[in-house]
Order: C-alpha cells, then sequence, then structure tokens
C-alpha cells in the first residue's frame, strides 16, 4: 500500500477497473460508496448485469410482447 494513498493496491485496482468500465470516475465510485453505501461489490455486480443485458440483447435475446403485457397487466391497478 503507498503510504500517501490510504486505500489498498487490491481496491484501487477495483476502482479502477469499474472506471473503466463504466461512464464512472475513480471520484464518483468513491463517493457513491461513501455517501450511498454502494460497496465496491455493487458497483461490480451492477455493471456485470448491465452488460449481460447488453450482450442478450446483441444476440436480440428480448422479451416477447406476451411477456412485456404479463408483467405490464401485473401490476395493473385499474
Amino acid at each position: 500500500m503507498d503510504k500517501n494513498n490510504e486505500i489498498s493496491d487490491d481496491l484501487s485496482r477495483r476502482i479502477d477497473t469499474l472506471s473503466a468500465r463504466s461512464t464512472l470516475t475513480r471520484g464518483r465510485i468513491i463517493e457513491d460508496a461513501l455517501s450511498h453505501g454502494r460497496s465496491l461489490a455493487w458497483h461490480e455486480k451492477w455493471i456485470a448485469g448491465v452488460q449481460e443485458g447488453i450482450d442478450a440483447a446483441d444476440r436480440g435475446d428480448f422479451a416477447t410482447d406476451d411477456e412485456i403485457a404479463t408483467v405490464l397487466n401485473k401490476y395493473n391497478q385499474t
């Protein structure tokens, strides 16, 4: 660990990886962790889920119109 940097090298690498895989800066990731309780594990899981969604969309793997209607009707209170 660098004496001028109070976070471990492992955490620093994880933050750098998250920053590279998203539009978030290192500072924003750290701010989210401190202000909103969003841990690095939360960010990593979120970004992995987003990437899975992008990969599914790239494969053309979308919900059918019937599946979408089922979800929308489930919450329709009229």
